[in-house]
């Protein structure tokens, strides 16, 4: 929609021919603009709609406006007409009728009369609400025209472009949740019982309210571009909807959890069933070599093996009741919770074994190094050497009876090895005690 050209004096006859040629394109233009408006979809759509806060208040200034849009048109047609009716009265226009057509193409010689109801909520020039009729210029006119038709085909785009676009997208968000929804409660996770349950509630109810508010205030969803006074600039504000997609995939993420446990419980419980028997066994392994310590070695403080805790037993015949009863919901936080203390008790009982353990593989080391300086003594043909063999029947004695006091054991060996190296001219072994046998002491 165009603007006529400014107001002069007295138009001749060439001016009169180009401004009427201009306002028929003018008129032209205006009416295709005025019947695309009303026939546009989104107009259509408010007509029939129940519409609520912002989008009601600005409907009701929107219709009014298209209104007195058709008014304004209607008037403006008139004046044309006339004019074209003056212009063909004579081939070369007199100076009364060039007067008449300067004020009817220039002057404010339209009049645009109203009724209250047509105008009580359209937006009117400079201010002047409440008149039943106004005098307009044609360029006022056109003004006028652009300005209501601007502001009218603003709303009536915005309004469609929301309902365009976040109906169709909650809607398929609302398939996809309800396919959700299914599959969660296949694998237990129902309302009241898992928190993934509560979200697909709360998420159901939000997307059911946040439709009924898009389709009866579709402006409260829509955000208009900075700077742009272009009618429709901006975008539908999906802002509530992203927040409601982006629950439902965390939720959708905790399913799928779920349902790679559903997959996998036998292979984990399996798995636990089988560290928990072997912390078991070596507890049990650990009692008996404490036992065994108890008898063979003197002297010795042997740490108290604990049994298996029964907890955990009774923890894995839960998790099997979950599996059993498909309640892989409550499943896999358990089996996570199992996994991670089971592989501890099988420290726990590995540690209490090497403690409890730790004499016989002190002895066990003394009996090595003992029968190693042997061996090393028959290579240098030492042998028959008699107090070689009496400091090695000691040592001997001591390593090889029950109970074993490992000091006196450990003192014997040091003995034994001290008079290897003298024989032999190697370094002295150091005494452990701080004193030294030498050749002919005593072994006492």
């Amino acid at each position: 929609m165009g603007v006529t050209g400014p107001p002069g004096p007295v138009m001749d006859r060439d001016e009169v021919d180009r401004a009427l040629a201009r306002l028929g394109a003018e008129h032209e233009a205006i009416e295709t603009s005025l019947f695309a408006l009303q026939d546009h979809a989104g107009r259509r759509l408010l007509e029939g709609a129940d519409l609520t806060g912002v989008t009601k208040e600005r409907w009701e200034a929107a219709d009014a406006s298209i209104t007195l849009l058709w008014a304004y048109f209607d008037a403006y047609s008139d004046a044309l007409r006339s004019a074209r009716e003056i212009r063909s009265r004579r081939r070369w226009s007199s100076r009364e009728d060039l007067v008449e057509l300067t004020e009817l193409l220039r002057g404010e010689s339209v009049t645009v009369a109203g009724s209250a109801t047509a105008t009580a909520n359209a937006p009117t020039l400079h201010g002047n609400s409440g008149k039943l009729s106004e005098q307009f210029s044609l360029v006022t006119l056109v003004e006028r025209m652009n300005e209501l038709y601007a502001s009218s085909l603003d709303m009536v785009v915005a309004a469609d472009a929301v309902w365009s676009a976040l109906p169709a997208r909650i809607d398929l968000l609302s398939a996809e949740l309800q396919r959700t929804r299914r599959l969660a409660h296949s694998v237990g996770v129902r309302p009241g019982e898992h928190p993934a349950g509560d979200d697909l509630e709360r998420i159901t109810r939000t997307l059911t309210s946040l439709r009924e508010q898009v389709i009866s205030d579709p402006l409260a969803f829509w955000q208009r571009a900075q700077g742009s006074s272009a009618p429709g600039g901006g975008r539908p504000d999906t802002t509530a909807y992203d927040r409601e997609a982006r629950a439902l995939d965390d939720v959708r993420r905790e399913i799928d959890a779920v349902l790679t446990v559903r997959q996998d419980a036998e292979a984990r419980l399996v798995r636990l069933r089988d560290v928990l028997s072997r912390a078991d066994r070596t507890l049990a392994e650990a009692r008996l070599a404490r036992g065994e310590v108890l008898a063979k070695i003197a002297a010795t403080e042997v740490p108290v093996v604990s049994g298996p805790p029964t907890v955990l037993q009774e923890q894995l015949a839960t998790a099997a009741e979950y599996r059993r009863h498909a309640q892989w919901h409550r499943l896999s936080p358990l089996l996570e919770s199992l996994e991670e203390k089971a592989e501890d008790e099988l420290l726990r009982a590995r540690e209490s074994l090497t403690a409890v353990t730790a004499p016989l593989a002190v002895r066990a080391e003394l009996r090595g190094r003992l029968d190693a300086y042997k061996a090393k003594v028959a290579r240098h043909g030492l042998a028959e050497d008699p107090f070689l063999i009496e400091r090695y029947d000691a040592a001997r004695r001591m390593l090889w009876s029950a109970p074993c006091d490992l000091r006196v054991a450990e003192q014997a060996v040091l003995r034994y090895q001290h008079a290897v190296a003298e024989l032999l001219g190697a370094p002295r072994v150091p005494q452990q005690s701080g004193t030294e046998d030498r050749r002919g002491e005593s072994t006492s």
